[in-house]
């Protein structure tokens, strides 16, 4: 293999490994497990979302529930109306007096307004509430209260409209019908799943196009320097606001995908620790990674799904336990500490000797090995010495 090849065929082997993966995992794993699956990558959208903002931009928002909470109240209100018969309303309305359906509810009998709702409205949210902050050069720790409080206003808000959308039982989803297919039907989350996997990659080669250009770099330089980068004559509200906006929309799609999996969109997508969980999913991952926030948000969420049926109440010290060796021995996380030689300074600690790489391109080249020939003494004088 040429030296030309082998980058190539590393950065081609883990994008085999997701085809391979998309087309065998359905197969092999049995229902419930494939939408555990397909609901944890969902949320590795949102994750990248917070890498972007948090990683590359140095903003850490603990209030992306907002975002993701709005998105799957817009897919869930689409499914509520969608298989009614003209005319009729939702069942809960009935249960509070309501007799005609809301102004605002309207909209969402068009397919290609929720589908443009889904991820606009929480990116105007999110564009908005942002321009609001950083034009007062609000950021570090009063940025992350800021965006906490905002949280807590939309899920109170959210929690206490009974009448308007369920209020605190929310709006359920897996008995509504796409395409004359329950949404909770065994082949229905199967194409989710595949149009889940589809998202991520392309939310990942959005990220990915975002922070390898200069945009990627006035964010980086944000992150470590932002008077600098001000008193060169950029305007880092524009950026900050245009990367939290991405991000919102991020969260509306991934809360979109998770509400249909889950089968139910509430206010508690708004809960405090669900927002604080998404942190700790990209710190585990690898914050300023991309593909450790993937990562952290499917491994995570698969491991406390695992743990929690087997010990239910232990799940909440492990991943108490997980922030903390992050914040202690792994601060890059685990693609981080896999990046940085992590094996092989495992491999150091238990005792095992390193692995030495040869290169037997070169061994066998004709011209070192007569080189070699030349400064290698014959046999009868390497027996005299």
């Amino acid at each position: 293999m040429t030296s030309s090849a082998q980058p190539l065929w590393r950065r081609a082997l883990p994008w085999v490994l997701i085809v391979a993966a998309t087309l065998i995992l359905p197969v092999v794993l049995p229902p419930f497990r494939l939408n555990l699956l397909g609901r944890f990558l969902s949320l590795g959208i949102v994750a990248l979302g917070i890498d972007l903002i948090w990683g590359f931009t140095g903003l850490l928002s603990l209030g992306q529930g907002i975002f993701f909470a709005i998105g799957g109240y817009a897919i869930g209100m689409y499914l509520q109306l969608d298989s009614l018969e003209p005319g009729q309303l939702p069942e809960f309305f009935g249960l509070y007096g309501v007799k005609e359906l809301p102004s605002f509810w309207q909209p969402f009998t068009s397919p290609l307004f929720t589908f443009l709702a889904i991820w606009v409205i929480p990116a105007l949210v999110a564009g908005v509430l942002g321009f609001l902050v950083f034009r007062n050069r609000i950021k570090g720790v009063y940025f992350s209260i800021l965006t906490q409080a905002a949280l807590l206003v939309f899920f109170n808000f959210f929690n206490g409209q009974q009448k308007l959308i369920n209020g605190t039982n929310g709006l359920k989803t897996d008995t509504a019908r796409i395409f004359g297919e329950l949404v909770g039907s065994d082949a229905m989350q199967r194409w989710l799943f595949w149009v889940t996997v589809l998202l991520v990659v392309a939310a990942w080669f959005l990220c990915r196009w975002l922070t390898s250009g200069r945009f990627g770099d006035a964010l980086v330089a944000i992150r470590d320097d932002e008077p600098r980068l001000r008193f060169t004559g950029y305007n880092p509200t524009a950026y900050k606001t245009v990367v939290f906006a991405v991000a919102g929309a991020m969260a509306g799609v991934s809360g979109a995908l998770y509400t249909v999996q889950s089968g139910i969109v509430s206010p508690q997508f708004m809960a405090v620790p669900f927002s604080i969980e998404m942190v700790i999913w990209v710190a585990v991952g690898g914050r300023g990674t991309l593909i450790g926030a993937i990562l952290g948000a499917v491994l995570i969420n698969y491991a406390k799904s695992l743990v929690s049926e087997a010990l239910p109440e232990t799940w909440l010290f492990i991943q108490g336990g997980l922030f903390l060796l992050v914040v202690t021995a792994l601060p890059d996380g685990l693609v981080g500490w896999w990046r940085q030689g992590g094996p092989r300074q495992l491999q150091a600690m238990v005792g095992w000797p390193p692995v030495v790489p040869t290169y037997p391109a070169l061994d066998l080249d004709p011209a070192v090995q007569a080189e070699a020939a030349e400064l290698t003494p014959p046999p009868a004088q390497r027996a005299e010495s």
